[in-house]
Parts: C-alpha cells; structure tokens; sequence
C-alpha cells in the first residue's frame, strides 16, 4: 500500500462539494440506527397490538440483523461495479421505505416481513456510506469524520428515546415509523448534488467477477478484520444490551433522578453521551497517533472503568462508569470506519468493510445470550466484568498485532 505525504490539494484527494458527500454518509447511518431503535422501546405495545408474546416482536430484532448481510453484499457490490451515489440513494429510499410500511402494518406476519426486508437496507448503508464519506473528503479530516459516521449511531438511539417521549404520547406508535421519511428525502438531495467519488473513477472493477476475484485474492485480510469486528461488536453488546436490565437489579438507584428523570432512564441517556463523545474524541486522535493507538487507548480506558460500571453502588458511580465505559468501547468504534477502509481493496471499498462489519454482527449475535448465561451462575457483575474484560484484553492484542495504513491516500499518482 502507498502512503502519501504533503497536502490534500497536493494529491487533489477532495472535488468541490465533498461536504455533501461526508453529510449524506452520516445523515443515513444516524437515520438507520433511529429506524431501528425505535424497536427496543415498542416491544410491548406492539405485541398488545398484534396480539402476539412479547417475545415474538423481539425475534424480529433478530431476523432485522440477520439480514443486514445480504445487504451489505448487494449493495456494496453496487457501490463498487456502479458508483457510489446511485446505490447510496437506492438503499436510502429502500430502507425508508420499508420503515414507512412498518407503520403500515396491517397484521403481524406483514409486519415480520417489513422488518426483516428493511434489515437488507440496514445492513447495506454502513459500507457504501462511509465509503463514500471517506473517499471524498480531505484525508486531513479523516479520523474526525470516521469518530462522525460511528457517533451516528448512539444519536440515532438518542433520537428515537425522544420520539418516544414526544410523538407517540400524541400520535401514537406508527408515527415514530413515518418521522425518518423527510430526512431520507434530504439524504437524496445531498447525494445528488455531491460528487461522484474520485478514487471509485480511478479503481472502478470491469465486472462482478473482479469484485468476487479481489475479496478472494485479499481474504487474509479480510478474515482479521472479521475477528477483530466481530470482537468488537461483542465488547460493544456486552456494554449496551442487558446494561438497563442490571440497572433495574441496583436496588440503590430505584428511587433516585438522573437528569431529571428516573435514573433507569437517565443513565442511559448519559451514557450515550459519552459515547458520542468518545467517538469524536478518539476518532480525531487518530489522525495524529494513528488508528491502533488511539483504539488500544479507549479500551484501556473502558477496561479501569469497569469497577464503578459493574460494582458501583450508588447513583454517581454508576453514573461515572457506565459514561466513561462507553466513551471507551465507543472510542474504539470511532476509529472503525477510517480504519477498515484504509486496510480494504481498492476496488471493493464499498463491499469489503461493509461485509466485514455486517458478518461482525451476526457472529457477535450470541454475546447477549452468552452474558446471559454468566449472569445465571455467577450474578451481573461478575457476569459483566467477566465478558467484558475478557473482550477487551483480546481486543487489545487484536490491535497490537494487526495491520495499519493510516492516511493512506485513495488515489492513484499521489505523492510519496
């Protein structure tokens, strides 16, 4: 791989208008995760309006990630044999789509349909959006961008506790499915309006074979980057999944306010904050100290947080550690989007991180289920002390040993 030095106007890396291109990435992912998180807080009310158990409305969660492979597959081959703008508002549209049918819903089983389609649209966005974010930006705003496009997430999830709080109390549960439809509308028009990606122009594979024949001819690499993703993934569940259900076990916190609401609410809240903050933080850090040094950093941090996270007994402790736990798992996820596309193949950018993070998640599916099982035998601190330090010391000897090509340049002809 070649490495360039000097400025971003030296090797011409940005075309007039990137900004929309970097918007449009950002603005889907965040959009993305608020249509799926809208999930976690419908599980009742749903199941009461279908007339089905609870936990027929949660395997639907299930069945949404499971999909998000093929999506990742179909759109990222897209992105990568036709350009990025066009699959980018495909999948937009598609997946909006889908939300807006789930509000529409007439029975259960076309509402299982809706949820596992919109996983394909899901599964899809991530690898074609920071692609295209990332190739078309000054390489000088690399990692602030990448810690954006991951900080993305955790304020989807922030917006839809809003929507919740404000929309269904007045217009019921379906609207929380149709509020996304206008910022989808504006996704197009940035897409539209931005550049074409550069680096795809140059790198442009002449058929499917050669996109098939490139992730065979760089599969080393990409089963590290699976490792490490489907580790991260995990640390990233085992923080976030049962972190409200041990919450409710703290019986020193029942009764007491976080930002002015119950403290089961409002730690969460604050602990996305930190994630948010994490994200940018670290994802910033590593365009100066590079991408495996600031990640190894934030897990070392979310590891000496885990004593208050897991063991606090008050309300402030918990506070303190559930915050600066995410700020750390988090930090590591900002570097994720610089870092896999400067590791992937020049010629499936799109399809090649976006397959390796979506076949993350579905081998990290059983995380859950496994801290479960430890909470059964040895009780939830222990049980989340356990997975999560035994997640993040492989972690941090995945990054230690692995490969790096920071502020690797995407075009050819660069300045070495």
């Amino acid at each position: 791989m070649a490495f360039a030095t000097g400025s971003d106007a030296a090797v011409g890396q940005e075309a007039k208008g990137w900004e929309f291109a970097v918007a449009s990435g950002i603005l889907g992912w965040l959009l993305d995760a608020f249509d799926f998180f809208v999930m976690v807080f419908l599980f009742d009310a749903l199941a009461n309006h279908f007339h089905v158990p609870k936990a027929s409305v949660v395997y639907t969660l299930t069945l949404t990630l499971a999909m998000r492979p093929l999506g990742a597959l179909f759109f990222g081959a897209l992105a990568d044999r036709f350009g990025r703008k066009r699959p980018l508002v495909f999948c937009v549209l598609y997946f909006s789509l889908m939300t807006v049918l789930t509000g529409l819903s007439p029975n259960y089983t076309f509402f299982v349909i809706c949820r596992a389609l919109y996983g394909i649209g899901l599964g899809g966005y991530w690898g074609v959006g920071a692609s295209y974010a990332l190739e078309s930006s000054p390489r000088r705003f690399r990692g602030l961008l990448s810690g954006m496009i991951q900080a993305g997430y955790p304020i989807g999830y922030l917006l839809a506790s809003v929507a919740m709080q404000t929309l269904t109390p007045v217009f019921g549960w379906r609207s929380v499915f149709f509020v996304g439809a206008p910022v989808a509308g504006l996704i197009v028009v940035l897409t539209l309006v931005a550049p074409e990606s550069r680096a795809w122009r140059q790198h442009r594979p002449a058929s499917m074979e050669q996109i098939s024949g490139a992730l065979l001819q760089h599969k080393g690499i990409f089963l590290y980057l699976l490792l490490m993703m489907s580790m991260l993934l995990c640390l990233s569940h085992g923080a976030q999944d049962l972190y409200p259900d041990f919450l409710k076990s703290v019986s020193a916190i029942r009764t007491k306010t976080a930002l002015g609401m119950n403290a089961l609410y409002g730690i969460p809240i604050l602990y996305n904050v930190g994630a948010i903050a994490g994200a940018l933080f670290f994802g910033h850090l590593s365009q100066r100290t590079g991408r495996r040094s600031s990640a190894m950093l934030a897990l070392a941090i979310a590891l000496f947080s885990i004593p208050a996270w897991a063991f606090g007994a008050s309300l402030a402790v918990l506070a303190a550690g559930s915050f600066m736990m995410q700020v750390g798992v988090q930090g590591a996820f900002g570097v994720i989007p610089a870092h896999l596309n400067e590791l992937s193949p020049d010629a499936v950018r799109s399809l090649f991180p976006g397959l390796v993070y979506q076949l993350g998640v579905l081998l990290a599916s059983p995380a859950t289920v496994v801290e479960f099982i430890l909470r059964d035998r040895f009780g939830y601190p222990w049980a989340l002390t356990m997975f999560e330090a035994g997640a993040i010391v492989l972690m941090i000897v995945i990054f230690w040993f692995g490969p790096e090509a920071r502020d690797r340049s995407f075009l050819r002809n660069t300045v070495t």
